[in-house]
């Protein structure tokens, strides 16, 4: 092993051009990978759901919950399995081991579903099988808001919908707040008595045209034509053409009776913002694409439609998880550059400015490396991945300081720079190896977290090992070379005597070494010279401070307390309520809440 790394530390050309090969993949890697607020993983729930009109909780728990259960129980995977039955309808939650196949999981709870339909009542809604995805929360939402007519808000809500769904990277765009469009039909019972005509005959007219007929086929004898009746009603002028009663000649058409326009279904749900009737667009991205570049064409795509929408109609951003990662992300690189700089800083004051250079350049390159491989493990860079670098920015530059300063060393006593490189990875080979294992050994158990807290945090571990591994591959290969070419020189001979002096070569005598060294290598001298009096310091100093913590506990939290940035006001009150009288009383809270 170690005498293949030299031999590949002896061809210094082909290191080089890996080495920027590496570098220049891993600065596109970073650039090119998805970026997430948060790691994207697969929530080991499916819940199923079936309805019935009427049906009352203990029926619906006997005829519904059962069957399914029945089915679903025999399952592959399941670890929990709970059903609720309610007024018209019932729901079964099922829970998958956190390392299922989310596909496979699918398919199964879905032919089992399949399955339990003969057994459920005819009057039954079809099951329905639905996951629950973290991806599947808006990444963006897109508000239109102003004191415009319904329609035109309805129309241009609708027509930006269609914009956005046409983007690759949008999965679904959901639009709440707006309300089916429906004709409305005033009859005039005046002109209806004087036809002798009821309403039932008017109802009775709409469903019996209002269908698809199959008329069959037509067979010419030189080929067959589909005959098509037309039934369907598409525009307000097909109802009031439509017939009601033939009198002699006369034809009494819905014209003759009623007024017909078009309108909307009565609101059940209301939304505002900002004081104004509004409508709601919820964007959903696709698995694995960049939400900064999606919120990006978003905001491109609704710009520019707005620039034919009237000045009343008005357009916000809000829950932009965009934003978020991108605070998130500036405010963590800076802790990475903020830990770099301060990493050289203790380099150069202590080992000089070419050591430091040498070990600054690990930094780089052992995260381009690591970025490197996340993309070819398919990996998103989200907020576990910026924490992760954080953490190793310290641990990685550790292995470099050691094969730096033992080839400085290697310098002053009078080697050459390649052979002095060569040599401090030929020697630290295994120490460094050993040290670095130590350390992914206590990062590894992280990996098997259960759960999905476990699988949500995984990412950070992942991240560590990555970067590790990266930087013990630039401190035996990379910096060496490196090393080889921007290392001093020369040296001089008082320096020559100070090294070998150092090294053991004659008489060493820890008074005569001057500055920090000499106190810590006076110190050391001493603990050495009374073995038990430092241990017994080292164990009591340790015991202390557990009794110290045990007496003064500061507690403990989950998550530390922060200044939240959303609030929610719940308004509650008794007796049944129309949806115009929430509306009001919503209105009056939203104008107290503005201010």
């Amino acid at each position: 092993m170690i005498n293949m790394l030299e031999g590949i530390l002896r061809r210094p050309r082909s290191v080089f051009i890996i080495m920027l090969v590496m570098l220049l993949g891993g600065i596109v890697a970073y650039i090119t990978l998805p970026k997430e607020s948060q790691p994207a993983i697969d929530v080991p729930f499916l819940y199923v759901s079936v309805t019935q009109s009427g049906m009352s909780p203990a029926d619906a728990n006997r005829l519904l919950v059962r069957p399914l259960e029945t089915e679903l129980r025999n399952i592959d995977g399941i670890t929990s399995m709970r059903s609720t039955a309610y007024n018209g309808g019932a729901s079964v939650i099922l829970e998958f081991d956190i390392n299922f196949d989310k596909d496979q999981a699918l398919q199964d709870t879905k032919d089992a579903t399949d399955r339990a339909v003969s057994d459920l009542p005819e009057e039954a809604t079809t099951p329905t099988v639905n996951e629950i995805s973290i991806s599947d929360f808006g990444t963006i939402t897109v508000v239109l808001f102003g004191e415009v007519p319904d329609r035109v808000l309805y129309q241009k809500g609708r027509e930006l919908k269609d914009q956005l769904e046409g983007l690759g990277d949008v999965l679904s765009v959901d639009l709440s707040g707006d309300r089916e469009e429906v004709l409305d039909v005033v009859v005039d019972l005046l002109k209806l008595e004087s036809y002798n005509l009821t309403t039932s005959q008017l109802f009775d007219a709409l469903a019996r045209n209002n269908m698809v007929i199959s008329a069959g086929t037509l067979d010419t004898g030189q080929g067959s034509f589909g005959i098509e009746v037309p039934g369907l009603i598409e525009t307000a002028q097909d109802v009031f053409d439509l017939p009601i009663k033939t009198d002699g000649d006369t034809v009494v058409t819905f014209s003759d009776v009623a007024t017909i326009q078009r309108t909307f279904k009565d609101a059940t749900v209301y939304t505002r913002v900002n004081g104004h009737p509004a409508l709601v667009l919820s964007v959903n991205k696709r698995l694995g694409s960049n939400i900064v570049a999606l919120s990006e064409k978003v905001r491109e795509v609704t710009d520019k439609a707005s620039e034919d929408w009237p000045v009343s109609l008005q357009h916000s951003y809000v829950l932009d998880q965009a934003k978020i990662a991108l605070d998130m992300f500036g405010s963590l690189q800076s802790s990475v550059l903020t830990a770099v700089v301060l990493v050289i800083i203790v380099t150069v004051a202590l080992l000089g400015i070419r050591p430091a250079l040498m070990i600054g350049l690990s930094i780089p390159l052992s995260f381009m490396t690591a970025f490197l491989f996340l993309q070819f493990m398919g990996m998103t860079v989200n907020m576990m991945i910026m924490f992760g670098l954080i953490l190793t920015v310290g641990m990685l530059v550790d292995a470099a300081i050691v094969v730096v300063e033992y080839a400085e060393r290697k310098i002053s006593e009078g080697l050459s720079r390649k052979e002095a490189f060569i040599r401090a990875a030929r020697m630290m080979f295994w120490p460094i190896v050993s040290s670095t294992a130590t350390t992914l050994a206590a990062f590894l158990p992280l990996l098997m977290w259960p759960g999905i807290v476990g699988k949500f945090m995984s990412y950070l571990p992942i991240m560590v090992i990555v970067t590790l591994s990266s930087s013990l591959i630039t401190a035996l290969i990379f910096i060496p070379v490196v090393g080889a070419f921007i290392a001093r020189k020369n040296v001089s001979e008082k320096e020559k005597a100070a090294a070998r002096s150092l090294a053991g070569d004659g008489d060493f005598e820890p008074a005569k070494v001057r500055g920090l060294l000499g106190v810590y290598v006076r110190s050391l001298a001493f603990l050495m010279r009374h073995p038990i009096l430092s241990l017994a310091g080292g164990f009591g100093l340790t015991a202390s401070i557990f009794v110290i913590f045990i007496n003064n506990p500061t507690g403990m939290v989950a998550f530390p307390e922060i200044e939240p940035d959303y609030a929610t006001v719940a308004v509650t009150g008794r007796g049944n309520y129309s949806p115009v009288e929430i509306r009001d009383i919503l209105i009056e809270v939203e104008r107290a809440v503005i201010q």
